[in-house]
């Protein structure tokens, strides 16, 4: 049972934060909301147009390459601090990983995503 109060505590903690902040959300949220005060407020600036106009397809490309670039880092840095340990063969096993993401970044730059300024060639 010893190994266990660990988990226990954190899931106490866990469920403590969770409740903790929808009670602290009911105590302290606005008791009168007015028109203004259930209005989106985003950066400061005020909500203009249709919340479902379309957007640029650039857009999602360059969402996609980020997460492209961020599963990316994930993967190489513990591989590349374990480096000296797992050898050549986890070498050859990662340019076969980057190879598909190389030429992922080369299709998505030859389509222009990375153009920010230029009209849209896609």
């Amino acid at each position: 049972m010893e190994g266990w109060l660990p988990f226990v505590i954190l899931l106490c903690m866990g469920i403590g934060v969770g409740i903790g902040g929808v009670v602290m959300s009911h105590l302290l949220g606005p008791k009168k909301p007015t028109a203004e005060k259930a209005a989106p407020y985003e950066c400061g600036v005020p909500p203009v147009g249709d919340a479902r106009e379309r957007q640029s397809v650039k857009f999602y490309l360059v969402a996609m390459m980020f997460l492209l670039f961020d599963i990316e880092v994930a993967f190489i840095f513990p591989w590349a601090m374990s480096l000296r340990d797992v050898g050549w063969p986890a070498y050859f096993a990662m340019v076969a990983f980057l190879t598909p993401q190389a030429l992922a970044f080369v299709y998505e730059w030859r389509k222009g995503v990375l153009d920010w300024g230029k009209e849209e060639r896609i």
